[in-house]
C-alpha cells in the first residue's frame, strides 16, 4: 500500500477506530486483558487496508501492529510487553542484580530499539515487494489444494480447515431439512464428515472479507479452551464464491440430545427427572466458572440461554457458543454499546448502560436456572398481557415463604425439599437486578456442590420496571414483615434457613 508515514496511514483509518485503539493500547501489554484488548481493537482496522492478499489474510495485516506498536503505545516498540502482544517476539532477557542489571538494562535497550526499526523497515521493504509478486495471475486450483480440511491451524491444538466445498457437500448444499439451529449468528446445520463423525455448522451472516485473519485466531483460541461442560470446537471454513459470497463457518461437536430448551419448552415430551436437572445446573455452573475462571484469557458468554445448553447422552450439559462475542467488531470490552444477548436473559446494567463484567453471565446463568426448576419460559404474560420475566415471578413467592412453589408440581423423582429449596435460592440470588448482590460463577459452584445447608441472605429487590399498584404499595410499605422494604431507600436483609425464610431485623 506504499505507506511510509503516520499521517498516510491515519487517513485511512476513521478517527473513533484511531481514538479506541489509542485509548486500549496505551498501557503495559505484558498482561493477557489489555492485550486482548489492543489487539481486539486493531481488528477494526483491517478493512480498511484494502492492499493485496493470499487467500484470506491480506498482504499488510501488521501495518495496524505496526502503528500501535510506534504510536499509540507511549512504551513503544521497544517494550518486552509490546513486542511480545504485538509482534509475538519474546524479548525478554535475564538481568543481574546491582550495577550489572543497570548496564543490561541500558544495553537490551539500545538492541531492542535498534532492532524494531530493523523489523519494522524490513516489513515496509516486504510489503512493497510482495506486492508485486502478489498482481500475477494465480493457479487457483492449486491454491484451493493448500486449504485442504487436513492442514492444522497451529501444533498446540486440533483444528482444521475445513473447504466450504466439503461443508457444503457435508450439509447437503446447506438443505433447509438439515437445519437444527438459528439464532442471531445465524443458521446451525447437521451434518456428516467423510469418516462418518456427526457434526454441526454454524455458519454466519452478513459476513465480509475484512477481518479473516483476526477471526481465525479468535477460533483457535477458543479451540484451545477444553472442557467437559464446555462444547468442543473442531474446526472452522472462511472462503469466497461467486454466488454465496463470503462465508465464515466453525464446525462443533453435535450432541445427541439436543438443547435444555428443547426438553424444557420444545417437542421432546419426556420430562426430565430432579436427578437430571440437577446434573444440568451443576455442569452449567461448572462450564462457566471455567471460562470466567479457568481460560486464559478469560471468557464472558454474554448470551447464556436454554437453546445454548446442550446435552449429551449422558444429560451432561455443554455451553455453546461462548466466545462467538469476539467475531462482533466491538469485541470483548468492559464497555460496550452493542449488546449482545437474548430478551428475558440480559442482566438489567448491561442492557440499560452496556457494562458487561462476569456477573452479567451470573444473572442470565439464574434465569436458565429458573427455567430448569419451574419450567417457565424466562418472559411470559400475565392475565392482564403484561410481560413478566420468571426472575420477578420467583421472588414474589420466595418474598411470601413459597419458594417451594417455584419448582414444577409435576417433575418426576423430585428431591428433598430442603434441596429444592437450596436450589430456588441460589437461582433468584444469581439474577438479582443489582449486580452487587449476585455470587460469581465459582460462588455458585461451591454452594451447588455442598451438602451443608447454610443460610443465603438475598437482599430486597427494586420493584419491576412493570409494576401494578400492589407491588408499588408494598415497596414503599414500612411493614418489618419477612422481606419487606424498611424504607424507600434501604432493603432489609433476607435471610433463609431448612425451614423456610426468616426477616432480619438488620437493614441497611
Amino acid at each position: 500500500m506504499d505507506i511510509t508515514t503516520r499521517s498516510q496511514f491515519e487517513s485511512l483509518i476513521p478517527n473513533s477506530s484511531l481514538a479506541t485503539t489509542a485509548m486500549r493500547c496505551n498501557t503495559s501489554l505484558e498482561s493477557n486483558t489489555p492485550c486482548a484488548s489492543c489487539t481486539q481493537s486493531l481488528s477494526a482496522f483491517q478493512p480498511y487496508l484494502s492492499g493485496p492478499s493470499l487467500g484470506n489474510v491480506s498482504d499488510c495485516a501488521s501495518f495496524p501492529s505496526i502503528y500501535a506498536a510506534a504510536f499509540a503505545n507511549s512504551l513503544g516498540p521497544t517494550d518486552k510487553g509490546t513486542a511480545k502482544c504485538l509482534f509475538q517476539l519474546d524479548l525478554a532477557s535475564p538481568t543481574s542484580s546491582g550495577a550489572n542489571k543497570v548496564k543490561v538494562l541500558v544495553s537490551s535497550f539500545s538492541v531492542l530499539l535498534v532492532a524494531s526499526v530493523l523489523v519494522i523497515t524490513a516489513w515496509f521493504w516486504y510489503c512493497r515487494r510482495k506486492k508485486s509478486k502478489l498482481l500475477k495471475p494465480r493457479d487457483t486450483s492449486l491454491e484451493a489444494g493448500t486449504q485442504s480440511r487436513l492442514d492444522s491451524m497451529s501444533e498446540s491444538t486440533t483444528l482444521v480447515k475445513f473447504s466450504f466445498d466439503e461443508i457444503k457437500k457435508a450439509t447437503n448444499n446447506f438443505s433447509r431439512h438439515n437445519i437444527i439451529g438459528r439464532g442471531g449468528y445465524g443458521n446451525v446445520f447437521k451434518g456428516a464428515l467423510p469418516d462418518g463423525t456427526q457434526v454441526a455448522f454454524k455458519r454466519f451472516k452478513n459476513c465480509s472479507a475484512g477481518g479473516d485473519a483476526n477471526f481465525a485466531h479468535e477460533v483457535e483460541v477458543i479451540a484451545s479452551i477444553r472442557h467437559v461442560n464446555l462444547l468442543a470446537l473442531r474446526g472452522y471454513c472462511t472462503a469466497t464464491t461467486p454466488y454465496e459470497g463470503h462465508q465464515r463457518i466453525i464446525v462443533c461437536d453435535l450432541v445427541s440430545n439436543g438443547s435444555l430448551h428443547d426438553h424444557l419448552f420444545g417437542d421432546l415430551e419426556a420430562q426430565l427427572a430432579w436427578p437430571l436437572r440437577q446434573r444440568i445446573a451443576l455442569g452449567m455452573a461448572r462450564g462457566l466458572a471455567y471460562l470466567h475462571y479457568g481460560a486464559q484469557p478469560s471468557i464472558i458468554h454474554r448470551d447464556i440461554k436454554a437453546s445454548n445448553i446442550l446435552l449429551d447422552e449422558r444429560f451432561e450439559a455443554k455451553v455453546a457458543d461462548f466466545g462467538l462475542a469476539k467475531f462482533n467488531p466491538e469485541g470483548m470490552t468492559h464497555m460496550s454499546t452493542r449488546v449482545a444477548g437474548t430478551m428475558g436473559y440480559v442482566a438489567p446494567e448491561y442492557a440499560l448502560y452496556g457494562q458487561l463484567t462476569e456477573k452479567s453471565d451470573v444473572y442470565s446463568f439464574g434465569v436458565v436456572l429458573l427455567e430448569l426448576l419451574s419450567r417457565r419460559k424466562a418472559i411470559v404474560t400475565d392475565e392482564e398481557g403484561q410481560p413478566v420475566s420468571v426472575a420477578d415471578w420467583a421472588w414474589s413467592l420466595v418474598r411470601e415463604g413459597q419458594t417451594l412453589d417455584v419448582v414444577e408440581d409435576g417433575m418426576p423423582e423430585k428431591g428433598p425439599p430442603e434441596v429444592l429449596e437450596k436450589y430456588v435460592l441460589i437461582a433468584v440470588l444469581c439474577s438479582h437486578p443489582q449486580l452487587h448482590a449476585r455470587p460469581t460463577m465459582d460462588q455458585v459452584v461451591k454452594m451447588l456442590e455442598s451438602n451443608e445447608f447454610t443460610v443465603i441472605a438475598i437482599p430486597q429487590r427494586p420493584i419491576p420496571l412493570v409494576a401494578c399498584r400492589e407491588e408499588i404499595d408494598r415497596s414503599v410499605s414500612s411493614s418489618s414483615g419477612s422481606g419487606k422494604l424498611t424504607s424507600p431507600t434501604g432493603y432489609q436483609a433476607f435471610s433463609f434457613g431448612g425451614d423456610g425464610p426468616s426477616g432480619n431485623t438488620n437493614t441497611t
